[in-house]
């Protein structure tokens, strides 16, 4: 699958560059290519002195988090998608510095920040990214099993069988906790 997505990159690259150039052309005809040069360089400068602040932010939030024992991947989530933002602001295009922007304000940056907890938890597995990002939501269904019992050895808390299949019955929200 990732594969897959490297693959696509160049094609990727490509239609972002003629959206880019296209874009540009645009509003460099509404408002003329002047204003819409200077425009494209307030951008990119606002996201270089961005990306220096979004760092030292981030590294800061880590180390608070790490040092007073809660788990750091909130802050470590909040400032990829900081420092994302700033980074697309920083490139050359309007197109990029509109994401960026969206990026840099908080709808959507909670968005993205919640995009990289789910990726990383697919990445990582449920329980590892528990430790990192703290308790998780779930779902819990109640009724009777459709496939075999979950089996989980006291002793031995990695051997776990997992269920042949899901559970039917209403839905409990809940947190887990350890």
């Amino acid at each position: 699958m990732q594969r897959r997505g490297f693959a696509l990159l160049p094609l990727v690259l490509a239609v972002l560059a003629v959206a880019e150039v296209a874009l540009f052309v645009t509003v460099a005809h509404a408002i003329g290519g002047g204003w819409a040069l200077l425009l494209l360089a307030a951008f990119s400068i606002t996201g270089m002195a961005l990306l220096r602040r979004e760092g030292i932010r981030g590294w800061r939030a880590f180390r608070a988090a790490a040092e007073s024992g809660r788990p750091p991947g909130p802050e470590v989530s909040n400032s990829l998608a900081g420092l994302g933002g700033a980074l697309l602001l920083a490139m050359p295009g309007f197109l990029t510095a509109v994401i960026g922007l969206v990026l840099l304000l908080p709808p959507g940056r909670t968005l993205a920040r919640r995009g990289i907890e789910r990726f990383t938890e697919r990445q990582v597995g449920a329980a590892v990214a528990g430790d990192f990002f703290g308790p998780r939501r779930v779902k819990v269904r109640r009724g009777e099993p459709v496939g075999d019992p979950v089996v989980v050895v006291p002793e031995q808390p990695d051997a776990v069988r997992a269920p042949a299949g899901a559970i039917e019955g209403e839905v409990i929200e809940g947190e887990v906790l350890r």
